[in-house]
């Protein structure tokens, strides 16, 4: 490299006489230092449903009004900040943990009914996850459909509207294994499905309430009793 090619290039400062030496390679450099662009936005950096799953158990245990936005920080394990940047405010943490109990509730319970061979059967097993459900540490836990059923259905339209369609979809299903029942024979016809449906699930959801007052239940005894509906 010839001297000539170090030589600086001076320019002329516009409040002094100074001349300041500048060099073209200088520039070059600097522009290959700057950092690069962050993306727009970050990644969400927990996972949402194991979240939801926890915070569904707090909801469950003390109820809408007793938990605080400190208890489901403790129980997410996230910062405060976290869960008002993902949710809003804690009615919106119900809502969302609500969708993902009912979700889960929903599928545990097509799969008992996927155990039975005929309709009949299918009820019987439905009717007796719900028992299993009611009982022991699980049972205390209580159902967050029922205790918002309890708590705030009356009070609060959007939960109260979940609340409604939660158990019509479940009225609705029994219903359903009613008329299969009755379609391959295994249930009497003269058995009115969407009544008899109705009925069980009052049954069903006082289990839950039964469950949670610690109430011993015998699965067995209690499913052979309302199977009778089914005569």
């Amino acid at each position: 490299m010839t001297s000539s090619s170090l030589s600086p290039i001076t320019t002329k400062c516009l409040y002094s006489e100074t001349f300041i030496p500048y060099y073209p390679a200088m520039q070059k450099t600097a522009r290959r230092s700057r950092p690069a662009a962050r993306p727009p936005g970050r990644p969400r950096e927990f996972d949402m449903d194991i979240a939801l799953d926890r915070a569904v158990r707090v909801f469950r245990e003390r109820g809408y009004h007793a938990t605080s936005i400190g208890d489901l920080t403790a129980a997410m394990r996230l910062a405060t900040g976290s869960i008002y940047k993902a949710f809003r405010d804690k009615h919106a943490v119900f809502l969302a943990a609500f969708e993902r109990y009912a979700a889960l509730r929903q599928g545990q319970t097509r799969s008992a009914a996927a155990r039975g061979a005929n309709g009949r059967e299918r009820i019987r097993h439905v009717l007796l996850s719900y028992v299993e459900h009611s009982r022991g540490s699980e049972g205390r836990r209580g159902c967050l459909v029922v205790g918002s059923a309890v708590e705030l259905a009356a009070v609060d339209p959007v939960v109260g509207a979940r609340v409604k369609a939660q158990l019509e979809s479940n009225e609705s299903f029994i219903a359903g294994l009613i008329r299969e029942g009755q379609a391959d024979g295994s249930i009497p016809r003269h058995v009115a499905a969407e009544d008899t449906a109705r009925l069980m699930i009052c049954i069903t959801q006082g289990l839950r309430v039964v469950g949670k007052a610690r109430v011993p239940l015998e699965a067995e005894r209690l499913v052979g009793v309302a199977m009778k509906l089914l005569a």
